[in-house]
């Protein structure tokens, strides 16, 4: 007994430690440009004791109550089978509000802009924490300044461009670097708060209060760059699945919460003793002898920072084609061991350009700054909002102590909305136009399939009505399995149809199939495939997954052995329809929502690839639909 206690905790640890490498590299580089903003950036407050001490104070209560209270306690309790992020909350919320169309619209709606706002904030992160990592060179030597950029570059290159090889190779070292890193932070704050101890005063919250209301006319200003504290804070949540919530919750106030207190503190103390070190009160905390291994190491943690969100992208994506809200990506699998490590090309290379772009265009972290916070507050209010609802239907709660609850953390939250809606001429508009881009195309995407749905099954046939008329005069039969994929199994898919017409023969057993994608992270093997037997040597399949598992219907079908029906994969050939789609003028979508839909259907990834069916036993067979 004593064993296995003791075994289990030493795998707590180990979580514990690999969740500091992927979970908390965002919010722990944020030390990196956070008092730099406040104070340095483009809307700067003066600087000065009192204003210091306001400061620290805001941005130590901002952690406790954003981060500690609202996400630690609270928000990794609303779990979809284990899992988080903005997809488990919308498919819990969407789970809860079954049967009240309007709600569900209004949920999705809300999911979907929060979704919008995740891919903002996936591109500004890796900007701006590698830009303000190099930006340490300057601080060492300015003859160093111009390779700021071109190095930014060449490190988000080949970031991006070992993306494809996974990170399970690498992982490992993630844990500790960023152990080294909090490490660092820590020590560096310790050692400055030695120096200039009055700065601990902070720890009273009125200090930050004080500031707010003796600062009146600059304090909304102020508050659009304290919000940079608590990025990342999402992070915690959305990885919640593969760490579990106790590892993340242990290496939080064990660790990452003491090292950031810490270094704001210990960088508050410094500009009270030296307020020239306002230009970049990070790199000034260190001594000169350790500021190029400090920036070597800021490097790496950066790096690790936007590897996390980059996958934090890639795996939301997917979860987002499961449940049919964008179109089918190339999907790659990055190791035979971890299921939620997956590589998107199209993602990948597209995040890059906007990086690029970010970088070349915004040239600093005091300019990217402004771009930050909108979509990170965006997001915050918008997981606030869900989280209320599950919180009144699937805790039990009720409306008011929900509402009571989350409207705490939506008054700070929506206060930081507000300032950083101030700096949207200054670069907010970046991740707003970006947001509200994926916005469109997801919701063009989704209402578009229902359309497409609603066209394909008018015109459709009953199955069992259609096998029974085949009895009456049944074609050809020949030897093997025919599959026709199809979105309701209920009806006649229309490839079966156009063989039927061309052909005239059926194969010895076919297989109608159809996948269903619910609302749990996964679905177990033995409930993979749902077999009905119909006369004729007919079968109506369901297969079902979660949306986070890998879809192989060879694989799934191989399970039909057990349930009696053996399918020879050489003796099986699969049938897909394949839509062309025309645009109509007056029909339930916009004209131009019509062609973007279109545009995305032409370019989607094929369903023999997505679904790893083997290429040289399809049979595609065509159709005109008009939208």
């Amino acid at each position: 007994m004593h064993q296995a206690t003791t075994q289990s905790k030493a795998q707590q640890a180990a979580l514990a430690l690999a969740a500091l490498g992927v979970v908390y590299g965002d919010i722990g580089t944020s030390p990196l440009y956070t008092m730099k903003e406040v104070f340095a950036g483009i809307h700067a407050i003066p600087l000065t004791s009192d204003n210091v001490i306001g400061i620290v104070s805001l941005i130590l209560w901002s952690l406790i109550i954003v981060v500690s209270i609202k996400y630690v306690v609270f928000i990794m309790r609303a779990d979809n089978r284990g899992e988080g992020g903005i997809m488990a909350l919308i498919a819990l919320a969407l789970h809860n509000a079954k049967g009240n169309p309007k709600l569900e619209r209004a949920i999705m709606v809300a999911g979907l802009l929060g979704a919008g706002m995740f891919y903002g904030d996936g591109m500004v992160t890796p900007a701006i924490s590698v830009l303000s990592a190099l930006e340490g060179l300057d601080v060492a030597t300015p003859a160093l300044r111009p390779f700021v950029i071109p190095g930014t570059l060449a490190v988000l290159f080949i970031l991006f461009y070992f993306q494809r090889r996974g990170t399970a190779s690498v992982g490992a070292l993630f844990g500790p670097v960023m152990m080294l890193w909090f490490g660092t932070l820590a020590a560096l704050g310790l050692w400055n708060i030695a120096a200039s101890p009055a700065v601990l005063k902070a720890l009273n919250p009125a200090y930050g209060l004080g500031f707010l209301i003796a600062n009146r006319g600059i304090a909304i200003v102020a508050m659009g760059a304290v919000v940079l504290s608590v990025t990342g804070a999402e992070a915690l949540y959305a990885d919640m699945g593969h760490f579990g919530s106790k590892p993340i919750r242990q290496a939080w106030f064990c660790f990452v919460l003491p090292s950031l207190m810490l270094n704001y503190f210990g960088q508050g103390a410094l500009l009270l003793a030296d307020p020239s070190a306002v230009e970049n009160p990070f790199y000034h905390m260190a001594p000169e002898w350790l500021l190029f291994p400090l920036v070597g190491l800021a490097t790496m943690a950066t790096v690790i920072a936007s590897q996390a969100v980059i996958s934090g992208a890639f795996s939301v994506s997917q979860q987002a084609m499961q449940l049919g809200f964008v179109p089918r990506f190339e999907v790659q699998y990055t190791s035979e061991k971890a299921q939620g490590q997956v590589y998107l090309p199209g993602v990948n290379w597209g995040l890059f350009i906007a990086v690029v772009i970010l970088v070349l265009g915004f040239k600093s972290t005091n300019n990217l700054a402004a771009a930050y916070g909108i979509a990170v507050t965006g997001d915050m209010v918008i997981t606030s909002i869900l989280a209320t609802f599950v919180a009144a239907k699937s805790w039990g709660w009720g409306w008011g102590r929900s509402v009571a609850l989350f409207s705490v953390f939506l008054s700070v939250e929506l206060t930081f909305l507000f300032a950083n809606i101030l700096k949207i001429p200054d670069g907010g508009w970046f991740p707003l136009a970006a947001g509200s881009l994926v916005f469109l195309l997801m919701s063009t995407w989704k209402r578009g399939g229902q359309v497409l749905t609603e066209r394909t099954s008018g015109e459709a046939i009953e199955l069992e009505a259609f096998i029974d008329a085949l009895l009456v005069s049944m074609p050809a039969r020949v030897a093997g399995n025919s599959v026709f994929m199809t979105s309701n199994n209920n009806r006649v898919p229309n490839a079966m149809l156009h063989n039927l017409m061309h052909n005239k023969v059926l194969h010895e057993n076919v297989l109608v199939v159809s996948v269903q994608v619910f609302d749990v992270p996964y679905v177990p093997e033995i409930d993979r495939v749902e077999i009905s037997k119909l006369q004729g040597g007919f079968y109506r399949l369901t297969v079902q997954y979660g949306f986070k598992d890998e879809p192989d219907i060879p694989l799934a079908l191989s399970l039909c052995a057990a349930q009696g029906l053996a399918i020879d994969m050489m003796e099986t050939s699969f049938f897909l329809g394949r839509a062309t789609l025309v645009p109509k003028v007056g029909s339930e979508m916009a004209f131009w929502r019509e062609k973007l839909f279109i545009f995305l259907f032409r370019n989607a990834s094929s369903a023999t690839t997505f679904y790893k069916i083997p290429t040289n036993r399809v049979v595609e067979l065509g159709t005109q639909v008009v939208l």
